[in-house]
């Protein structure tokens, strides 16, 4: 070995960026094998990869962030002594195609420049003399439990199933110094990979976050401008062809090129409503109950009617009972609880809560142990208006109060969510939350929204999340417009005829028994309008009309 062999050795070995320069190839898919030429971006993120132990990279594709990851992976191996890194994915064909490019890099490097000979070389790891490898880790919740890793690498991680799991597994294995390298596309919010980058953000983690949308590439860029209309603001002449070429859907953009987590995943809402909801909430005016569970927003007020909508938890521990209180006329949020309280103790809250505002409507779901919880509020505190459904759940928009009447028996206390009823409530909240018919006032209930999403088929919460308070708000926009709207318009239709019945004045000497006194008409005069509750109406004095807009304050 030379002189200049030697110190040309010393300088790759302090300087990845060097190395890859001068000594690793890639494939490009359309000049073949090439010189990596890093660009700025790359550089950037090889110098984090050095500075900072945990990263997170929020990336668009064709970036080249796999390509750089694997390079310093070779080097790592190449110019240190027992280095363990393992790399997982959401395939194992990703994850193998990762070992391609280490597996290449190795091959293209000078034999002068091999400070170690490759002793193990196969589809799932390649080992150098020197003690260092990389291995691909299955995706199982015992991955990598057995091992001390230097450098964890996770490619797509927001895009592998069960991750939730298997992170618990992995975050161990760089306890004693090791590194972390996660880099992913964005699939909606609410999983691992999400919460690490936007924690990281906000400084609320050891992770530096790096975020890599697809305008970042110089090539990408001729023709470049602003954009507010595609994910991340911006579009170009190559953008335009991509997604053309491509025929994606606006999530599909979202997600591939514009590392937007709100836009690219099957949430059930539409990201562009959620955002909507985001400007409506504000700070609670209180925040009450012994487990401060409970957020008021407005107090009661004469002139405004309300009903609260409540989800009774399994009693598993896993989920929280909620309720919302809501302003009938404009389906305003008053108030929101979440928490874990006993049936019993639920019950009183929901029934102190009610009277507080005017003993309104309580709508509660009853299965499971809602049944305990209602039977608490019609016994216990003899709560006076509670909502009932059918029996047979084929019609759960029609029910009636308790403040109105005593239930029928083909009905039962509660609201029956069920398959049959459970798509029906959802999809009013989706249309409620579109046609901004609703405001939601609590962060709490967005973060909910925003990691509900179709599963197989389905919308629900996805893994890890509960959807307690999302159902208990669309149990409030489905009981708005069903049960609440008709009564409503019943209400309505009464007042306008009312308004209109007239009775011309009689003389009181035409109808036997009829009193003397020239201020009253019988009662017979309403005709089938029904009776009120005092026998005559009174005269106004216009001419021959009698008003009988008294019967409206009945």
């Amino acid at each position: 070995m030379t002189e200049l062999q030697r110190q040309e050795i010393l300088r790759c070995g302090r300087d990845p960026t060097y190395f890859i320069r001068r000594y690793v190839k890639i494939r490009h898919p359309k000049r073949g094998l090439i010189p990596f030429d890093l660009y700025d971006y790359q550089e950037r993120l090889l110098q984090d990869y050095q500075e900072h132990r945990f990263n997170v990279v929020l990336k668009a594709r064709q970036l080249g962030i796999t390509e750089v990851t694997a390079a310093y992976a070779t080097w790592l191996m190449l110019f240190r002594r027992e280095k363990t890194i393992l790399a997982m994915a959401t395939k194992g064909q990703t994850a193998k195609n990762l070992m391609k490019k280490v597996r290449l890099a190795l091959s293209k490097v000078p034999k002068w420049m091999m400070l170690a000979d490759i002793v193990v070389d196969n589809v799932l790891s390649v080992e150098l003399s020197n003690g260092s490898s990389i291995k691909i880790v299955p995706r199982s919740a015992d991955a990598g439990r057995s091992e001390a890793v230097s450098l964890l690498i996770v490619d797509e991680a927001a895009w592998i199933e069960g991750f939730e799991d298997i992170w618990v597994g992995l975050q161990p294995t760089v306890s004693v110094g090791g590194n972390i390298v996660m880099m992913s596309t964005p699939r909606g919010v609410g999983n691992v990979f999400h919460k690490t980058y936007t924690d990281a953000e906000a400084k609320k983690n050891e992770f530096h976050p790096t975020k890599l949308p697809w305008w970042r590439h110089p090539e990408h860029i001729e023709g470049l401008r602003d954009d507010s209309a595609r994910p991340g603001g911006k579009t170009s002449v190559w953008f335009e062809h991509e997604i053309r070429s491509l025929n994606l859907s606006p999530r599909e953009i979202a997600q591939e090129y514009g590392c937007c987590f709100n836009a690219s995943g099957d949430t059930f809402v539409a990201s562009e409503i959620l955002d909507w909801v985001g400007t409506c909430l504000y700070t609670p005016v209180s925040i009450e109950n012994w487990d401060r569970g409970l957020h008021v927003w407005r107090r009661y007020d004469h002139g405004s009617r309300y009903f609260i909508t409540a989800d009774v938890a399994r009693g598993d521990g896993n989920d929280y009972s909620a309720f919302h209180a809501w302003e009938v006329e404009t389906m305003e949020q008053v108030a929101e609880y979440m928490g874990k309280l006993p049936p019993d103790e639920y019950a009183e809250l929901l029934c102190k809560t009610g009277k507080e505002y005017g003993e309104c409507l309580l709508v509660v779901e009853n299965n499971n142990v809602g049944f305990a919880c209602l039977d608490a509020i019609r016994n216990l505190h003899a709560y006076p208006n509670v909502y009932y459904s059918n029996r047979d759940d084929k019609k759960p928009g029609e029910a009636l109060s308790t403040l109105y009447g005593s239930a029928k028996k083909d009905l039962v206390i509660g609201f029956c969510t069920s398959p049959k009823s459970r798509p029906l409530i959802v999809e009013k909240l989706e249309q409620y939350l579109r046609n901004q018919h609703m405001l939601i006032r609590g962060e709490r209930t967005l973060a909910q929204l925003r990691t509900f999403v179709w599963k197989d088929g389905k919308p629900q919460a996805t893994g890890g999340k509960n959807d307690d308070l999302v159902v208990s708000a669309a149990l409030g926009a489905w009981i708005r417009e069903t049960f609440i709207k008709v009564n409503l318009h019943t209400v309505e239709m009464q007042k306008k005829m009312i308004e209109n019945i007239s009775a011309n004045r009689v003389s009181n000497t035409d109808i036997p028994g009829a009193s003397k006194d020239p201020r009253f008409v019988p009662r017979q005069t309403l005709g089938t309008f029904g009776a009120p509750r005092n026998p005559y109406a009174v005269r106004t004095g216009r001419g021959n009309v009698i008003d009988f807009s008294w019967l409206l304050k009945n």
